[in-house]
């Protein structure tokens, strides 16, 4: 069993900043990839940001320059900064993470259940 446990949401006014935080536990016995998706309301859930086990990130162009992924990989957690949040980055924040499961061995692909971020005008 893994257990991924996100935190951070709220809400904050346009312009503000958040931090998300996603930390994963439990049956692991390595880590992949790890990221934020989000989904606004009535929209299809879209990659944020992604960090690769060995550092290497990709953006969606939408938060090139305000967002910011990183890991720790002792603590299995990956941290999004959001700087200059606008109206429309407002979504419920999902934590992904890929990894290799120890028992049974498996690569498995894991979703948290989520964050809300709602940024006012």
């Amino acid at each position: 069993q893994v257990q991924l446990v996100e935190s951070g949401g709220g809400l904050v006014q346009a312009g503000g900043s958040l931090r998300l935080s996603c930390a994963a536990s439990g049956n692991i016995l390595s880590i992949n990839y790890m990221g934020w998706y989000r989904q606004a309301p009535g929209q299809q859930r879209e990659l944020v940001a992604r960090i690769s086990s060995g550092g290497e990130t990709n953006y969606a162009d939408f938060v090139k320059g305000r967002f910011t992924i990183s890991r720790d990989n002792a603590k299995n957690t990956v941290y999004l900064q959001m700087n200059t949040l606008k109206p429309e980055d407002t979504a419920v924040y999902y934590c992904n993470v890929n990894l290799n499961r120890q028992f049974p061995f498996g690569v498995m692909n894991y979703w948290g259940k989520g964050t809300l971020v709602t940024v006012a005008s």
